[in-house]
C-alpha cells in the first residue's frame, strides 16, 4: 500500500525508504512473537515505516542564483533498518534506522586564522595568541579563544579562555596578539587546540593547526 500510494501521492514521491530486510512487525500476540492468533487472523504487514527526504538549501538558493543546483549541501545515508522482535509490549515491533548525515560547509575557508606564539608551558605565567580576520567577519566584544584538548567534543570543553578584546596585547594592519593565562593548563602536557568563538554566529569560526604544551 505504502509503495504505491508513494507511486501516486505526490509529496510522497521524493521520500525514501531502506530495503524490507527484517519480519513484518504487525501483527502480533501481545508478549509474543507470533502473529495474530485471534478470530480476525490478520495478515503480517510491513505497517511500521521510516522514510525520509532531504531539503537540500541549494533546491530554493539555485532559484535565486546562489549557487550551483547540483551542489547538494547535505547528504544522508541510511546505515541500517531493523525491527527489534524481542520487544512484547505491543502488537506493533518497533523499528529504528540508523544514519550518517554529512553536510557541506557554507564557508570553505575560516573566518579567523590563530596560532599560539613561542613554547607554551604550564611553567610560564602568560602565553601568547595572535589571530587575523577576515575583513567582512562581524567581530564583538564577548567573543572568546579558547584552549582545548583535541579530542574535544563541545565548544563548552575548553581548558582556558581569553577574551578578545580584554586581552589583547598589541594589534595591528594584519593580526591581533592575545595573552591567555596558563593556570588552568595540565600540568602534564599533551597536544591541544585554539579555537575563536564568535558571540555574534554562535559557533566556532576558527581552529589552530595542533601543538604540545
Amino acid at each position: 500500500q505504502l509503495n504505491m500510494a508513494k507511486k501516486k501521492e505526490a509529496f510522497l514521491k521524493e521520500f525514501k525508504e531502506g530495503p524490507l530486510q527484517f519480519k513484518p512487525t504487525y501483527k502480533f500476540d501481545l508478549y509474543s512473537e507470533v502473529y495474530d492468533t485471534s478470530e480476525k487472523k490478520r495478515k503480517p504487514a510491513w505497517t511500521d515505516r521510516i522514510l525520509w527526504k532531504v531539503k537540500n538549501l541549494c533546491e530554493v538558493a539555485s532559484k535565486e542564483g546562489e549557487f550551483p543546483e547540483e551542489e547538494n549541501l547535505i547528504s544522508v545515508t541510511l546505515n541500517n533498518y531493523v525491527g527489534h522482535m524481542t520487544y512484547g509490549i505491543s502488537d506493533h515491533k518497533p523499528v529504528t534506522g540508523t544514519f550518517k548525515l554529512e553536510m557541506k560547509p557554507l564557508v570553505s575557508d575560516p573566518l579567523v586564522m590563530l596560532s599560539p606564539e613561542g613554547e607554551w608551558s604550564a611553567e610560564q605565567h602568560d602565553v601568547y595568541v595572535r589571530y587575523s580576520a577576515v575583513p567582512e567577519f562581524p567581530r564583538s566584544a564577548w567573543d572568546w579563544i579558547g584552549l582545548f584538548q583535541v579530542t574535544f567534543r563541545h565548544v563548552n570543553d575548553y581548558i582556558t579562555y581569553a577574551w578578545v578584546e580584554d586581552h589583547e596585547v598589541s594589534s595591528n594592519k594584519d593580526s591581533k596578539q592575545v595573552y591567555m593565562s596558563t593556570s588552568e593548563i595540565a600540568k602534564m602536557g599533551g597536544e591541544f587546540l585554539l579555537c575563536y568563538y564568535s558571540n555574534n554566529l554562535h559557533s566556532i569560526v576558527g581552529i589552530s593547526e595542533p601543538f604540545q604544551v
